[in-house]
């Protein structure tokens, strides 16, 4: 990325400096010093300046982690699940069962998948209707033996294509609306990169709702409220500063509870770092609210998702 080109540099240079230093046993060591504090100084600013389409991008980043990579990193002795008992298994949707800190928990996480084979596999991470119902299986399955349930949010959207349509995508995303609104147990769901529209929300009902320093969180991409807008998608980077999507946003406007600080330049750089980072916060949320009764839960979490988006109220 762009923002990224000067810092890359620069590591690249102290990455020579170092290589040189241990081939011909130069003495460069103050010098490597000084590069490594100019560049962590050079990365700390620029991550403190970044625009909102900036942000987009570092959500979208190829590199940054997802579902798989959280979970290999937070999750003890984790069991996949697949099929939603009527259609078919969708690999856009991960779910199981796993240990985090040793509390027994249900994951749902979107994953987009790293090789162009398994991009194609996991269709990009945009879920068919079949992907939403194994959700929602797996979620009814933690409510019934009383586990709580954590999910990860990352996917430009549910997948619009035909045969979604034909299989009902918008009922299964309003389905997973309102049981999840009514589930008897802890939820709480952390947008680790692109949150967009129902294909996130779908599974992003919970009592606490976490968002990564940088990622994103809205009900269009700023690629398609352009277009509707301005009829030009080029247009991209006005309407993500309108669409106030970034993680600072959000929290201002009360629709996510904590923002996850993200290793020094941005999740994508240190994998394990960011899943500690997770697995910390989700673990402090579980035990705010693992102690009230069902009852409370469920009125809690409507009341939340109720006073959304009205001004005045608290």
């Amino acid at each position: 990325m762009d923002f990224e080109r000067p810092i890359l540099e620069l590591e690249k240079k102290i990455s020579e400096l170092k290589g040189l230093a241990s081939e011909e046993n130069l003495q460069v060591a103050e010098e490597i010093s000084r590069l490594e504090k100019k560049a962590e100084k050079l990365t700390r600013e620029t991550y403190l300046k970044l625009n909102r389409w900036q942000r987009v991008q570092l959500a979208r980043h190829p590199n940054r982690p997802y579902t798989l990579d959280y979970i290999k990193y937070m999750i003890d002795d984790f069991v996949e699940l697949h099929g939603d008992r009527l259609f078919a298994d969708d690999p856009a949707i991960v779910t199981g069962l796993g240990a985090i800190a040793g509390r027994q928990v249900a994951i749902v996480g979107h994953e987009k998948g790293r090789s162009t084979k398994e991009k194609i596999e996991r269709n990009f991470g945009m879920a068919h209707p079949e992907g939403y119902r194994k959700a929602l299986r797996i979620m009814q399955l933690a409510a019934k033996f009383h586990k709580p349930v954590v999910t990860l949010v990352d996917t430009t959207g549910a997948y619009p294509g035909i045969g979604s349509e034909e299989r009902g995508i918008s009922e299964s995303i309003a389905r997973n609306l309102k049981e999840m609104a009514l589930l008897p147990v802890p939820v709480v769901c952390v947008i680790t990169g692109e949150g967009g529209s129902g294909g996130a929300i779908a599974i992003a009902v919970g009592d606490r709702i976490l968002i990564m320093e940088n990622a994103v969180y809205s009900v269009i991409s700023p690629e398609g409220c352009a277009s509707i807008l301005w009829r030009d998608s080029s247009r991209a980077p006005q309407a993500a500063e309108s669409l106030r999507l970034s993680a600072r946003d959000l929290l201002q406007l009360e629709v996510v509870d904590e923002i996850i600080e993200e290793p020094l330049g941005g999740a994508h750089r240190d994998h394990r770092k960011a899943a500690e980072l997770v697995k910390a916060a989700v673990i402090k949320h579980l035990a705010e609210i693992e102690n009230y009764t069902p009852e409370e839960l469920t009125r809690m979490r409507i009341e939340k998702f109720s006073k959304m988006g009205t001004p005045g109220v608290t």
